[in-house]
Protein backbone atom coordinates (compact mmCIF):
# COMPACT_ATOMS: atom_id res chain seq x y z
CA UNK A 1 0.00 0.00 0.00
CA UNK A 2 1.31 3.43 -1.01
CA UNK A 3 2.13 5.61 1.99
CA UNK A 4 0.32 8.93 1.97
CA UNK A 5 2.22 12.15 2.42
CA UNK A 6 1.12 14.44 5.22
CA UNK A 7 0.21 18.01 4.47
CA UNK A 8 2.64 20.47 6.14
CA UNK A 9 1.17 22.85 8.76
CA UNK A 10 -0.34 26.01 7.23
CA UNK A 11 2.20 28.23 9.01
CA UNK A 12 5.00 26.60 7.02
CA UNK A 13 3.37 27.63 3.74
CA UNK A 14 5.04 30.48 1.83
CA UNK A 15 1.77 32.33 1.27
CA UNK A 16 1.02 32.50 5.01
CA UNK A 17 4.58 33.64 5.74
CA UNK A 18 4.38 36.42 3.13
CA UNK A 19 1.04 37.70 4.45
CA UNK A 20 2.41 37.68 8.01
CA UNK A 21 5.55 39.51 6.84
CA UNK A 22 3.50 42.19 5.07
CA UNK A 23 1.38 42.82 8.17
CA UNK A 24 4.45 42.88 10.43
CA UNK A 25 6.22 45.24 8.02
CA UNK A 26 3.26 47.66 8.01
CA UNK A 27 3.15 47.68 11.82
CA UNK A 28 6.90 48.23 12.21
CA UNK A 29 6.92 50.93 9.52
CA UNK A 30 4.03 52.76 11.18
CA UNK A 31 5.11 52.40 14.84
CA UNK A 32 8.90 52.57 14.39
CA UNK A 33 9.58 54.60 11.24
CA UNK A 34 13.32 54.93 11.85
CA UNK A 35 13.68 51.17 12.17
CA UNK A 36 11.55 50.72 9.05
CA UNK A 37 13.87 52.94 7.03
CA UNK A 38 16.86 50.95 8.27
CA UNK A 39 15.27 47.72 6.98
CA UNK A 40 15.41 48.85 3.34
CA UNK A 41 18.48 46.68 2.51
CA UNK A 42 16.48 43.51 3.24
CA UNK A 43 14.14 44.08 0.31
CA UNK A 44 16.80 45.59 -1.95
CA UNK A 45 19.22 42.73 -1.30
CA UNK A 46 16.60 40.13 -2.15
CA UNK A 47 15.71 41.82 -5.45
CA UNK A 48 19.43 42.04 -6.32
CA UNK A 49 19.81 38.30 -5.67
CA UNK A 50 16.93 37.60 -8.04
CA UNK A 51 18.33 39.94 -10.71
CA UNK A 52 21.65 38.14 -10.39
CA UNK A 53 20.11 34.92 -11.67
CA UNK A 54 17.49 36.18 -14.16
CA UNK A 55 19.66 36.70 -17.27
CA UNK A 56 21.32 33.25 -17.34
CA UNK A 57 18.03 31.59 -16.39
CA UNK A 58 16.11 33.32 -19.21
CA UNK A 59 18.88 32.37 -21.64
CA UNK A 60 18.73 28.71 -20.63
CA UNK A 61 14.93 28.48 -20.70
CA UNK A 62 14.55 30.25 -24.07
CA UNK A 63 17.33 28.31 -25.83
CA UNK A 64 16.08 24.94 -24.60
CA UNK A 65 12.50 25.90 -25.48
CA UNK A 66 13.39 26.90 -29.05
CA UNK A 67 15.59 23.84 -29.55
CA UNK A 68 12.81 21.51 -28.39
CA UNK A 69 10.22 23.17 -30.64
CA UNK A 70 12.70 22.72 -33.47
CA UNK A 71 10.84 25.02 -35.86
CA UNK A 72 12.02 28.60 -36.31
CA UNK A 73 8.80 29.63 -38.08
CA UNK A 74 6.81 28.47 -35.06
CA UNK A 75 8.99 30.55 -32.73
CA UNK A 76 8.58 33.61 -34.98
CA UNK A 77 4.83 33.09 -35.02
CA UNK A 78 4.78 32.89 -31.21
CA UNK A 79 6.66 36.20 -31.03
CA UNK A 80 4.31 37.91 -33.48
CA UNK A 81 1.17 36.73 -31.71
CA UNK A 82 2.67 37.75 -28.36
CA UNK A 83 3.27 41.35 -29.48
CA UNK A 84 -0.21 41.56 -31.06
CA UNK A 85 -1.86 40.31 -27.87
CA UNK A 86 0.18 42.72 -25.73
CA UNK A 87 -0.80 45.69 -27.88
CA UNK A 88 -4.52 44.86 -27.66
CA UNK A 89 -4.50 44.22 -23.90
CA UNK A 90 -2.44 47.28 -22.92
CA UNK A 91 -4.73 49.46 -25.07
CA UNK A 92 -7.74 48.08 -23.17
CA UNK A 93 -5.94 48.85 -19.90
CA UNK A 94 -5.30 52.46 -20.97
CA UNK A 95 -8.96 52.92 -21.91
CA UNK A 96 -10.22 51.40 -18.65
CA UNK A 97 -7.94 53.65 -16.58
CA UNK A 98 -9.18 56.73 -18.39
CA UNK A 99 -12.86 55.77 -18.14
CA UNK A 100 -12.59 55.06 -14.40
CA UNK A 101 -10.87 58.42 -13.81
CA UNK A 102 -13.70 60.23 -15.61
CA UNK A 103 -16.38 58.36 -13.67
CA UNK A 104 -14.85 58.60 -10.17
CA UNK A 105 -13.25 62.09 -10.49
CA UNK A 106 -10.48 61.40 -7.92
CA UNK A 107 -8.83 64.81 -8.39
CA UNK A 108 -11.93 66.95 -8.33
CA UNK A 109 -11.91 69.67 -5.68
CA UNK A 110 -8.15 69.60 -4.97
CA UNK A 111 -7.69 72.99 -6.73
CA UNK A 112 -3.90 72.84 -6.87
CA UNK A 113 -2.02 75.70 -8.52
CA UNK A 114 0.64 74.19 -10.86
CA UNK A 115 2.81 77.32 -10.44
CA UNK A 116 3.45 76.31 -6.83
CA UNK A 117 5.00 73.02 -7.97
CA UNK A 118 8.52 72.36 -9.20
CA UNK A 119 10.04 69.76 -11.50
CA UNK A 120 13.22 69.45 -9.42
CA UNK A 121 12.09 66.33 -7.56
CA UNK A 122 10.86 64.72 -10.77
CA UNK A 123 14.25 65.27 -12.40
CA UNK A 124 15.94 63.68 -9.38
CA UNK A 125 13.54 60.73 -9.55
CA UNK A 126 14.11 60.11 -13.26
CA UNK A 127 17.84 60.93 -13.16
CA UNK A 128 17.39 62.92 -16.36
CA UNK A 129 16.25 59.83 -18.29
CA UNK A 130 14.09 60.17 -21.39
CA UNK A 131 12.00 57.69 -23.35
CA UNK A 132 13.94 56.51 -26.41
CA UNK A 133 12.69 57.18 -29.93
CA UNK A 134 11.46 54.25 -32.01
CA UNK A 135 14.84 53.93 -33.76
CA UNK A 136 16.76 54.19 -30.48
CA UNK A 137 14.49 51.61 -28.86
CA UNK A 138 15.12 49.10 -31.65
CA UNK A 139 18.87 49.76 -31.64
CA UNK A 140 18.99 49.37 -27.86
CA UNK A 141 17.75 45.79 -28.26
CA UNK A 142 21.10 45.01 -29.89
CA UNK A 143 23.80 44.84 -27.17
CA UNK A 144 27.28 46.28 -27.62
CA UNK A 145 28.54 42.82 -26.71
CA UNK A 146 26.99 39.49 -25.84
CA UNK A 147 28.54 39.64 -22.39
CA UNK A 148 27.30 43.22 -21.90
CA UNK A 149 23.66 42.13 -22.24
CA UNK A 150 24.09 39.81 -19.26
CA UNK A 151 26.11 42.32 -17.24
CA UNK A 152 23.47 45.05 -17.73
CA UNK A 153 20.64 42.55 -17.15
CA UNK A 154 18.80 43.93 -20.20
CA UNK A 155 15.90 41.53 -20.80
CA UNK A 156 15.31 42.31 -24.48
CA UNK A 157 19.01 42.06 -25.26
CA UNK A 158 19.29 38.73 -23.43
CA UNK A 159 16.17 37.56 -25.25
CA UNK A 160 17.70 38.49 -28.64
CA UNK A 161 20.89 36.55 -27.89
CA UNK A 162 18.88 33.61 -26.59
CA UNK A 163 16.75 33.46 -29.76
CA UNK A 164 19.79 33.66 -32.04
CA UNK A 165 21.56 30.94 -30.05
CA UNK A 166 18.44 28.75 -30.11
CA UNK A 167 17.96 29.23 -33.87
CA UNK A 168 21.61 28.35 -34.49
CA UNK A 169 21.27 25.26 -32.31
CA UNK A 170 18.30 24.09 -34.39
CA UNK A 171 20.21 24.64 -37.64
CA UNK A 172 23.42 22.95 -36.50
CA UNK A 173 21.57 19.86 -35.26
CA UNK A 174 23.22 16.48 -34.78
CA UNK A 175 25.39 15.44 -31.88
CA UNK A 176 26.64 19.00 -31.24
CA UNK A 177 23.14 20.32 -30.61
CA UNK A 178 22.22 17.33 -28.47
CA UNK A 179 25.31 17.79 -26.30
CA UNK A 180 24.75 21.54 -25.80
CA UNK A 181 21.03 21.03 -25.17
CA UNK A 182 21.74 18.35 -22.57
CA UNK A 183 24.27 20.64 -20.86
CA UNK A 184 21.84 23.59 -20.82
CA UNK A 185 19.08 21.46 -19.29
CA UNK A 186 21.44 20.43 -16.50
CA UNK A 187 22.51 24.06 -15.99
CA UNK A 188 18.85 25.10 -15.80
CA UNK A 189 18.27 22.59 -13.01
CA UNK A 190 21.17 24.10 -11.08
CA UNK A 191 19.89 27.66 -11.64
CA UNK A 192 16.41 26.76 -10.43
CA UNK A 193 17.98 25.16 -7.37
CA UNK A 194 19.78 28.44 -6.67
CA UNK A 195 16.39 30.15 -7.01
CA UNK A 196 15.07 27.72 -4.41
CA UNK A 197 17.81 28.88 -2.01
CA UNK A 198 17.03 32.56 -2.65
CA UNK A 199 13.29 32.04 -2.14
CA UNK A 200 13.94 30.93 1.43
CA UNK A 201 14.60 34.62 2.14
CA UNK A 202 11.20 35.69 0.81
CA UNK A 203 9.53 36.36 4.17
CA UNK A 204 12.47 38.45 5.44
CA UNK A 205 12.62 40.46 2.21
CA UNK A 206 8.87 41.09 2.22
CA UNK A 207 9.00 42.32 5.82
CA UNK A 208 11.85 44.74 5.07
CA UNK A 209 10.28 46.09 1.88
CA UNK A 210 6.91 46.84 3.50
CA UNK A 211 8.44 48.33 6.63
CA UNK A 212 10.51 50.70 4.50
CA UNK A 213 7.60 51.68 2.24
CA UNK A 214 5.32 52.59 5.15
CA UNK A 215 8.15 54.37 7.02
CA UNK A 216 9.19 56.48 4.05
CA UNK A 217 5.78 57.50 2.77
CA UNK A 218 3.61 57.07 5.86
CA UNK A 219 -0.04 56.17 6.24
CA UNK A 220 -0.91 59.86 5.78
CA UNK A 221 -0.26 59.43 2.06
CA UNK A 222 -2.94 56.76 1.88
CA UNK A 223 -5.43 59.10 3.55
CA UNK A 224 -4.64 62.27 1.58
CA UNK A 225 -4.79 60.48 -1.77
CA UNK A 226 -7.63 58.19 -0.71
CA UNK A 227 -9.83 58.96 -3.73
CA UNK A 228 -6.97 58.22 -6.10
CA UNK A 229 -6.27 54.85 -4.46
CA UNK A 230 -9.96 53.97 -4.59
CA UNK A 231 -10.10 54.90 -8.28
CA UNK A 232 -7.00 52.79 -9.00
CA UNK A 233 -8.54 49.87 -7.11
CA UNK A 234 -11.73 50.12 -9.19
CA UNK A 235 -9.67 50.32 -12.41
CA UNK A 236 -7.64 47.24 -11.44
CA UNK A 237 -10.78 45.25 -10.59
CA UNK A 238 -12.45 46.28 -13.85
CA UNK A 239 -9.40 45.21 -15.83
CA UNK A 240 -9.17 41.91 -13.97
CA UNK A 241 -12.82 41.31 -14.86
CA UNK A 242 -11.86 41.70 -18.52
CA UNK A 243 -8.99 39.23 -18.04
CA UNK A 244 -11.37 36.82 -16.28
CA UNK A 245 -13.71 36.89 -19.29
CA UNK A 246 -10.79 36.35 -21.70
CA UNK A 247 -9.46 33.48 -19.59
CA UNK A 248 -12.86 31.78 -19.43
CA UNK A 249 -13.76 32.28 -23.10
CA UNK A 250 -10.40 31.41 -24.70
CA UNK A 251 -9.05 28.90 -22.18
CA UNK A 252 -12.04 27.56 -20.29
CA UNK A 253 -10.07 28.29 -17.11
CA UNK A 254 -10.85 30.33 -14.00
CA UNK A 255 -8.78 33.48 -13.48
CA UNK A 256 -9.40 33.18 -9.75
CA UNK A 257 -7.81 29.71 -9.70
CA UNK A 258 -4.90 31.01 -11.74
CA UNK A 259 -4.44 33.86 -9.25
CA UNK A 260 -4.49 31.36 -6.37
CA UNK A 261 -1.87 29.27 -8.19
CA UNK A 262 0.56 32.21 -8.30
CA UNK A 263 -0.58 33.85 -5.05
CA UNK A 264 2.88 33.74 -3.44
CA UNK A 265 4.43 35.51 -6.42
CA UNK A 266 1.64 38.11 -6.48
CA UNK A 267 2.07 38.94 -2.79
CA UNK A 268 5.86 39.05 -3.09
CA UNK A 269 5.66 41.37 -6.10
CA UNK A 270 3.14 43.54 -4.24
CA UNK A 271 5.44 43.90 -1.25
CA UNK A 272 8.68 44.54 -3.16
CA UNK A 273 7.12 46.50 -6.03
CA UNK A 274 9.31 44.51 -8.43
CA UNK A 275 8.21 42.23 -11.27
CA UNK A 276 11.76 40.93 -11.59
CA UNK A 277 11.60 39.51 -8.08
CA UNK A 278 9.16 36.82 -9.22
CA UNK A 279 9.99 36.29 -12.90
CA UNK A 280 11.97 33.04 -12.47
CA UNK A 281 9.33 31.46 -10.21
CA UNK A 282 6.55 32.43 -12.62
CA UNK A 283 8.39 30.86 -15.55
CA UNK A 284 8.83 27.63 -13.60
CA UNK A 285 5.18 27.56 -12.49
CA UNK A 286 3.78 28.27 -15.95
CA UNK A 287 5.82 25.47 -17.47
CA UNK A 288 4.72 23.15 -14.67
CA UNK A 289 1.08 24.01 -15.43
CA UNK A 290 1.36 22.79 -19.02
CA UNK A 291 2.70 25.78 -21.00
CA UNK A 292 5.44 25.03 -23.52
CA UNK A 293 8.91 26.09 -22.41
CA UNK A 294 9.35 28.04 -25.65
CA UNK A 295 6.18 30.04 -25.00
CA UNK A 296 7.10 30.70 -21.36
CA UNK A 297 10.62 31.76 -22.30
CA UNK A 298 9.43 34.20 -24.94
CA UNK A 299 6.24 35.61 -23.39
CA UNK A 300 7.32 36.35 -19.81
CA UNK A 301 10.57 38.30 -20.52
CA UNK A 302 8.94 40.11 -23.46
CA UNK A 303 5.95 40.95 -21.28
CA UNK A 304 8.33 42.62 -18.82
CA UNK A 305 8.93 45.31 -21.45
CA UNK A 306 5.72 45.33 -23.49
CA UNK A 307 2.84 43.99 -21.39
CA UNK A 308 2.75 46.45 -18.50
CA UNK A 309 -0.98 46.24 -17.90
CA UNK A 310 -0.83 47.76 -14.43
CA UNK A 311 1.39 50.60 -15.62
CA UNK A 312 -1.02 51.34 -18.50
CA UNK A 313 -3.97 51.56 -16.07
CA UNK A 314 -1.96 53.87 -13.85
CA UNK A 315 -0.71 56.22 -16.58
CA UNK A 316 -4.09 57.03 -18.11
CA UNK A 317 -5.78 57.34 -14.72
CA UNK A 318 -2.98 59.50 -13.30
CA UNK A 319 -3.03 61.97 -16.19
CA UNK A 320 -6.78 62.54 -15.92
CA UNK A 321 -6.39 62.81 -12.13
CA UNK A 322 -3.70 65.48 -12.53
CA UNK A 323 -5.90 67.46 -14.91
CA UNK A 324 -8.77 67.34 -12.41
CA UNK A 325 -6.50 68.25 -9.47
CA UNK A 326 -5.15 71.33 -11.29
CA UNK A 327 -8.58 72.45 -12.57
CA UNK A 328 -7.92 71.64 -16.24
CA UNK A 329 -10.97 70.57 -18.23
CA UNK A 330 -9.96 67.89 -20.71
CA UNK A 331 -12.22 67.62 -23.74
CA UNK A 332 -12.91 64.28 -25.41
CA UNK A 333 -10.44 65.22 -28.16
CA UNK A 334 -7.77 66.01 -25.54
CA UNK A 335 -8.27 62.64 -23.88
CA UNK A 336 -8.16 60.77 -27.18
CA UNK A 337 -4.91 62.56 -27.96
CA UNK A 338 -3.50 61.60 -24.55
CA UNK A 339 -4.55 58.00 -25.18
CA UNK A 340 -2.81 58.00 -28.56
CA UNK A 341 0.43 59.32 -27.09
CA UNK A 342 0.26 56.82 -24.21
CA UNK A 343 0.12 53.97 -26.74
CA UNK A 344 3.70 54.95 -27.57
CA UNK A 345 5.07 56.24 -24.26
CA UNK A 346 3.76 53.27 -22.25
CA UNK A 347 5.93 50.84 -24.23
CA UNK A 348 9.52 50.10 -23.35
CA UNK A 349 9.48 51.73 -19.90
CA UNK A 350 11.18 48.78 -18.18
CA UNK A 351 14.70 49.52 -17.01
CA UNK A 352 14.35 53.33 -17.18
CA UNK A 353 14.86 55.12 -13.82
CA UNK A 354 11.54 56.53 -12.61
CA UNK A 355 9.90 55.05 -15.72
CA UNK A 356 6.36 56.03 -14.71
CA UNK A 357 7.38 59.67 -14.26
CA UNK A 358 9.29 59.65 -17.53
CA UNK A 359 6.19 58.35 -19.35
CA UNK A 360 3.89 60.82 -17.57
CA UNK A 361 6.20 63.75 -18.33
CA UNK A 362 6.68 62.71 -21.97
CA UNK A 363 2.92 62.40 -22.48
CA UNK A 364 2.18 65.74 -20.78
CA UNK A 365 4.85 67.45 -22.89
CA UNK A 366 3.64 65.85 -26.14
CA UNK A 367 -0.02 66.79 -25.67
CA UNK A 368 0.43 70.12 -23.89
CA UNK A 369 -2.81 69.51 -21.98
CA UNK A 370 -1.28 69.18 -18.51
CA UNK A 371 1.61 71.19 -16.97
CA UNK A 372 4.69 68.99 -16.53
CA UNK A 373 5.15 70.43 -13.01
CA UNK A 374 1.84 68.83 -12.02
CA UNK A 375 3.51 65.40 -12.33
CA UNK A 376 5.20 66.21 -9.00
CA UNK A 377 1.87 65.53 -7.29
CA UNK A 378 2.37 61.83 -8.01
CA UNK A 379 5.64 61.61 -6.05
CA UNK A 380 3.87 60.89 -2.76
CA UNK A 381 1.44 58.16 -3.84
CA UNK A 382 3.68 56.60 -6.51
CA UNK A 383 5.38 54.04 -4.25
CA UNK A 384 2.04 52.57 -3.22
CA UNK A 385 0.76 52.86 -6.79
CA UNK A 386 3.80 50.84 -7.80
CA UNK A 387 2.41 47.96 -5.74
CA UNK A 388 -0.83 48.14 -7.73
CA UNK A 389 1.02 48.28 -11.05
CA UNK A 390 3.28 45.35 -10.29
CA UNK A 391 0.45 43.15 -9.01
CA UNK A 392 -1.66 43.65 -12.14
CA UNK A 393 1.43 43.20 -14.34
CA UNK A 394 2.07 39.78 -12.80
CA UNK A 395 -1.50 38.60 -13.42
CA UNK A 396 -1.23 39.97 -16.95
CA UNK A 397 1.93 37.89 -17.59
CA UNK A 398 0.10 34.79 -16.39
CA UNK A 399 -2.94 35.22 -18.63
CA UNK A 400 -0.79 36.16 -21.63
CA UNK A 401 1.37 33.04 -21.28
CA UNK A 402 -1.60 30.69 -21.16
CA UNK A 403 -3.41 32.50 -24.01
CA UNK A 404 -0.39 32.41 -26.36
CA UNK A 405 0.34 28.78 -25.47
CA UNK A 406 -3.26 27.79 -26.24
CA UNK A 407 -3.27 29.91 -29.41
CA UNK A 408 -0.21 28.00 -30.66
CA UNK A 409 -1.57 24.64 -29.43
CA UNK A 410 1.40 24.41 -27.07
CA UNK A 411 -0.67 24.21 -23.89
CA UNK A 412 -1.52 20.92 -22.21
CA UNK A 413 -5.00 22.08 -21.23
CA UNK A 414 -5.77 18.98 -19.17
CA UNK A 415 -2.62 19.45 -17.12
CA UNK A 416 -3.46 23.15 -16.73
CA UNK A 417 -6.91 22.29 -15.37
CA UNK A 418 -5.52 19.61 -13.05
CA UNK A 419 -2.89 22.02 -11.73
CA UNK A 420 -5.27 24.93 -11.16
CA UNK A 421 -7.85 22.61 -9.58
CA UNK A 422 -5.21 21.30 -7.17
CA UNK A 423 -5.05 17.74 -8.49
CA UNK A 424 -1.40 18.33 -9.38
CA UNK A 425 0.44 20.41 -6.80
CA UNK A 426 3.45 22.52 -7.66
CA UNK A 427 6.60 22.14 -5.60
CA UNK A 428 9.81 24.10 -6.28
CA UNK A 429 12.63 22.87 -8.49
CA UNK A 430 10.48 21.09 -11.11
CA UNK A 431 8.88 18.59 -8.76
CA UNK A 432 5.21 17.77 -8.35
CA UNK A 433 2.84 15.91 -6.10
CA UNK A 434 -0.33 14.17 -7.19
CA UNK A 435 -3.11 15.30 -4.87
CA UNK A 436 -4.51 11.78 -4.67
CA UNK A 437 -1.45 10.81 -2.63
CA UNK A 438 -2.03 13.50 -0.01
CA UNK A 439 -4.18 13.50 3.08
CA UNK A 440 -5.31 17.00 2.06
CA UNK A 441 -5.36 18.25 -1.52
CA UNK A 442 -4.14 21.78 -0.65
CA UNK A 443 -0.44 21.95 -0.06
CA UNK A 444 0.96 25.37 0.67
Amino acid sequence: MKQKKVKPPFYKGLFFQIILSILAGILVGYLFPKLGLALKPLGDGFVKLIKMIIAPLVFGVVVVGIAKVGNIKTVGRIGGKTLLYFEIITTLALIIGMVVANVTNPGKGMNIDPSTLTTTEIEAKTQGAELPSEAEFLLNIIPDSAVGAFINNSMLQVLLISCLFGFALVHVGGHTSETILDLLEKVNKVLFKIMDYIMKLTAIATFGAMAFAVSQYGMDTLVSFGKLFIAMTIACLAFLLVLAIITRVFLGLSLWKLVLYIREEIMLAFATGSSEAVMPQLMDKFEHAGCSRAVVGLVVPTGYSFNLDGASLYLSLALVFLAQATGIDLSLVDQIMILGVLLLTSKGMAGIPGSAFVALSATAAATGSIPIAAIALMLAPDRFMGNYRTTVNIIGYAVATFIIARWERLLDINRAKDTLDGRITYLPNNTEVNASNLTDSNVS
